[in-house]
């Protein structure tokens, strides 16, 4: 019981603030890029204040000297809309690769818009990707790091979906070095779930792997590593 009503109250305040937020906040479309994220993040603060001291949920990050100075390749593991709240506190200035369908969501498409992700039209297949290109090399030009979740979706802990081509053309076209980002979200803030458990969520970036490897071996190489920092963050 104490659960179910600690996870109402902390969906109620989640979304109750996020509404208002995007309604309050649209004097900020308009402005410069970066002054418009300087706001975003304060909204992104509050959101931390009710995981902490409502939800009871804290977190840490490891393995951040792995991560370059300059742009690359972020093969980051997707297991709740948790991670997605807290990539622009992590890397500042993400160019975050994602469905372009979240672009038409009423409001909220609109921030998410200006603030430089790169959307891909998964029902063009081939063409997705080639799309993908202009914006990336701008990003990377820009020195943003490049996030993109390599199996394409939410992946419950300890399940296992397919990891797609997209990293593997970012990879090729770049020519920069991939971070796999490994975390165990999915243990607090489930996949569709309305019960969110307090606990401390762990994000690990692992050792970068360096460009200019075959495609294949790159693949393989961010698969096994991805899968099993995932895996030890998920032991009890």
């Amino acid at each position: 019981m104490i659960s179910f009503l600690r996870s109402l109250i902390f969906n109620v305040a989640l979304f109750g603030l996020t509404a208002i937020m995007c309604f309050l906040m649209l004097w900020v479309l308009p402005m410069p890029r970066p002054w418009m994220m300087k706001v975003v993040r304060l909204w992104l603060g509050q959101i931390e204040w009710i995981e902490r001291h409502i939800g009871g949920i804290r977190w840490q990050v490891k393995g951040q000297q792995h991560l370059p100075p300059g742009p690359c390749i972020i093969a980051a593991k997707h297991q709740s809309a948790w991670e997605t709240f807290k990539l622009h506190i992590i890397f500042k200035d993400p160019a975050i690769v994602l469905k372009r369908e979240l672009l038409m969501i009423p409001l909220w498409g609109w921030y998410l818009k200006r603030s430089g992700v790169i959307a891909i039209d998964r029902a063009k297949g081939a063409r997705a990707l080639s799309s993908m290109m202009t914006p990336a090399r701008e990003a990377a030009q820009a020195g943003r790091k490049i996030v993109i979740f390599p199996q394409g979706t939410r992946v419950k802990p300890g399940a296992f979906i397919p990891y797609k081509s997209g990293l593997a053309a970012l990879y090729q076209e770049l020519n920069l070095p991939v971070v796999p980002m490994a975390l165990n979200s999915g243990l607090f803030w489930g996949k569709d779930s309305f019960t969110k458990k307090p606990g401390l969520i762990t994000v690990e970036f692992l050792p970068p792997i360096p460009p200019g490897l075959p495609r294949k071996d790159m693949m393989a190489r961010v698969q096994k590593e991805l899968e099993a920092g995932t895996e030890a963050l998920s032991s009890p």
